[in-house]
């Protein structure tokens, strides 16, 4: 009897850390020997908590330029997003410093009010990721092509260089109180140059500053009086100042701004309709991207639009929104009924009455809301026959 205590025991301990992990994010490192830095470079790698149960899906990776006091607010803020369905599950790839001025900034500087003679090495760094790193945790780990990179600081320097020099390699760029006034302004000079010359950039850029005043804030709002003036076609810009917040506390103080304006909620919020259906498409094809799995519009999320516009009195636009729906979920009776509902506030009950026969015709008895279907239908046909009389 105490063989099998013990032997349960056992199993038990061996079995605990699996089933920990399977319900918790998971960290695990990896290190890279790479020939571009001629180094040993660490990566701390943060799974998702449904990355050993979900077997076929693929993730986004946030690529972290060296922060380790962020990862606590970063992973609980995005776990906050994921559980409103406002935030895809994601991979983290924190990369571990070695020599952060020299890594994080793209040229040498000669201020005085810096470290004089240092740095340069931003190019080198990039190439890491994009040759090594990033080949990498696409062999490595299921993941699709929706990379975001976030740095503060000179970390956030270095996010404004990646913007203007390799605008291909990451979709979405946050860069918490970047240093922009280094090297003489030369990041903020070439990302201006890039800027001008560029009509379309489909990417988007978060860019925050706190209490830092003198040069520091006179270039930063210098640089973001630029990029809200000059804006590329598809370019998202999203900036914060927080006036009392210091330096080092930019980073946490942005975040939930940074992922919340960036991920799209699987719920298209209404600002985002442009009054045209069309837009309910764009919308979710953008979504997609950022999932990396297609994703056809939820059919109560549409219906909901269209209810939204109802109340706003715009009745013609909410039935072209339920007509919309009803396209994309032909055997839905929620669909075909949301239109009914719109030819009964248009006044035309006719219509309305015709089009909750079709729900009735494709509700199945087992339906949570059969009843309801039932007596909307009958109450539309009275009303419907006393109009007609």
């Amino acid at each position: 009897m105490r063989h099998l205590q013990i032997t349960s025991l056992i199993l038990f301990t061996l079995l605990t850390p699996y089933f920990a992990l399977a319900n918790e994010p998971v960290e695990q490192y990896e290190v890279l020997q790479s020939k571009q830095l001629d180094e040993e470079r660490r990566i701390l790698v943060i799974l998702p908590d449904d990355y050993l149960t979900n077997t076929n899906k693929k993730y986004p990776v946030i690529y972290l330029l060296g922060a380790y006091g962020d990862l606590p607010m970063l992973t609980g803020m995005l776990e906050r997003l994921q559980e409103q369905d406002a935030a895809p599950q994601t991979i983290v790839a924190m990369i571990e410093n070695t020599d952060r001025t020299r890594d994080l900034t793209p040229t040498v500087n000669q201020d005085p009010r810096g470290p004089v003679g240092q740095g340069g090495g931003g190019d080198k760094y990039l190439d890491f990721i994009e040759l090594e790193l990033i080949p990498h945790m696409n062999k490595t780990f299921r993941t699709h092509d929706f990379k975001i990179v976030m740095g503060s600081s000179i970390g956030g320097l270095l996010v404004v260089h990646s913007l203007q020099s390799r605008p291909h390699l990451f979709q979405a760029h946050m860069a918490f109180s970047p240093a922009v006034w280094w090297a003489d302004r030369s990041t903020v000079k070439k990302t201006k140059g890039f800027i001008t010359k560029t009509q379309k950039l489909d990417n988007y850029l978060y860019m925050n500053i706190g209490e830092e005043g003198g040069d520091m804030r006179v270039v930063y709002d210098d640089f973001h009086a630029f990029l809200q003036d000059n804006s590329p076609e598809n370019f998202t810009l999203v900036t914060d100042a927080f006036n009392s917040v210091p330096h080092g506390l930019t980073a946490p103080a942005g975040m939930f701004n940074a992922f919340h304006h960036l991920f799209l909620p699987m719920n298209m919020p209404m600002t985002a309709y442009t009054g045209n259906p069309e837009s309910i498409e764009l919308y979710y094809q953008r979504l997609s991207l950022q999932r990396g799995i297609k994703t056809k519009p939820p059919e109560g999320s549409v219906r909901q639009i269209g209810y939204n516009l109802v109340n706003q009195q715009k009745i013609a636009a909410a039935i072209s929104v339920f007509k919309y729906n009803i396209k994309l979920h032909p055997d839905s009776p929620d669909a075909q009924y949301g239109l009914a509902y719109g030819y009964e506030v248009s006044g035309d009950l006719q219509a309305a009455l015709a089009q909750a026969n079709k729900a009735l015709a494709v509700v199945d008895e087992s339906h949570e809301y059969y009843d309801f279907f039932v007596n909307a239908q009958k109450k539309l046909s009275l009303k419907a026959a006393k109009q007609a009389n």
